[in-house]
């Protein structure tokens, strides 16, 4: 009786969780079919950005200049997202260098840690190479052997 409880209990909640997440979805998709206006930056969904240039419904073709005088048609449904320029600048966090100085700073610390990890591989020994190590050579060492009898 116990499991038939747990198993409505486990069914009601998938379906309430699949209610609510197709209604995301939908809003999700609501508010970007309201912000996909030509004129704007947009990405596809494999990557593809550029500025849109326009929609037809009827045919579900949008057209998007990717660079100055090329023209791409694509599917709408492809349209993922529309990009603001923060997106589109690289940004590398807070870390950013706020002077040349700085930067040059950064990048010579760079090239000396390269140079010591590259100093680290060069005294590495090749694979198979046998090295001398003093810990194994202390420890192997044979006891001399004693001088055979012989009957004489």
């Amino acid at each position: 009786m116990d499991q038939t409880y747990i198993i409505v209990i486990f069914a009601v909640l998938l379906i309430g969780f699949m209610i609510f997440s197709s209604r995301r979805n939908r809003k999700r998709q609501a508010t970007l079919r309201e912000a996909i206006v030509p004129g704007v930056e947009v990405m596809t969904n494999f990557g593809l950005f550029g500025k849109l240039l326009s929609v037809d419904e009827a045919t579900n073709v949008a057209e998007i200049e990717t660079s100055p005088g090329t023209i791409v048609r694509v599917h709408r449904q492809t349209l993922s997202k529309v990009v603001t320029p923060e997106e589109l600048s690289p940004s590398t966090g807070g870390d950013a260098p706020r002077s040349v100085e700085e930067a040059m700073a950064i990048a010579n610390r760079e090239q000396a840690d390269r140079d010591a990890a590259a100093k680290v591989d060069s005294e590495a020994p090749a694979y198979g190479e046998r090295i001398d190590d003093p810990i194994t050579k202390a420890t192997t060492k044979r006891a001399p052997r004693a001088p055979k009898k012989t009957d004489d």
